[in-house]
């Protein structure tokens, strides 16, 4: 944690919402796409992560140093994924519009390839990614991306959504399986599907 990022912390307790966007403006855009990727549709995306800031604002005076910010909202996020799940809130949906749509909203930068046809075939791979994920179950797809695109450890994720170790890597396990079998590639042992959990 950086000097700046602490002490915007500490004015964020005290109340300063003017520290707070601060700090939510540095980890918006992560939030935004751990959401998206998880419940898919936008909207949703957007409306998650809302809930996640205002979560976090309410209990910023828990905050106690233990652990980067990140970590603490992601532990937030994470929360609100599992309440999420136990509702009829997110609408899983088959992607079915054009697949100019995946890059329509500006919260994801353009993918920058050296040529249309790569580009075109970049984007056709990114849609059927997100649409096969849109397919496993939510817990599955949750414990997947906290895996695969946000690069927790199997001991990270059990603590985190409350499983054991071997449930996390059995679900990592029958998700690939899924996901290979639906985008038709082969996968070696230790690989992971290209998928749309890039860095943003």
């Amino acid at each position: 944690m950086t000097e700046n990022e602490a002490e915007l912390i500490k004015r964020a307790q005290a109340r300063d919402t003017d520290a707070f966007c601060q700090l939510a403006g540095q980890y918006e855009r992560r939030i935004f796409s751990l959401a998206l990727h998880y419940c898919h549709e936008p909207q949703d995306a957007e409306d998650l992560s809302q809930e996640v800031w205002l979560k976090a604002f309410q209990a910023i005076d828990t905050f106690r140093y233990e652990s980067s910010f990140y970590t603490w909202i992601r532990r937030i996020t994470i929360n609100c994924f599992l309440n999420r799940q136990r509702t009829t809130f997110f609408r899983w949906r088959t992607m079915t519009g054009p697949l100019t749509e995946v890059h329509a909203n500006d919260h994801l930068p353009p993918i920058q390839l050296p040529n249309v046809e790569s580009t075109l075939n970049n984007r056709i791979l990114f849609a059927n990614v997100m649409r096969a994920l849109s397919q496993l179950p939510p817990r599955q797809r949750l414990i997947f991306l906290l895996k695969h695109h946000e690069g927790m450890t199997y001991e990270e994720i059990s603590a985190a959504v409350g499983c054991s170790t071997g449930t996390a890597k059995k679900a990592v396990a029958r998700a690939l399986g899924k996901l290979r079998e639906q985008l038709n590639v082969d996968v070696q042992a230790g690989e992971c599907v290209p998928c749309a959990a890039g860095e943003y």
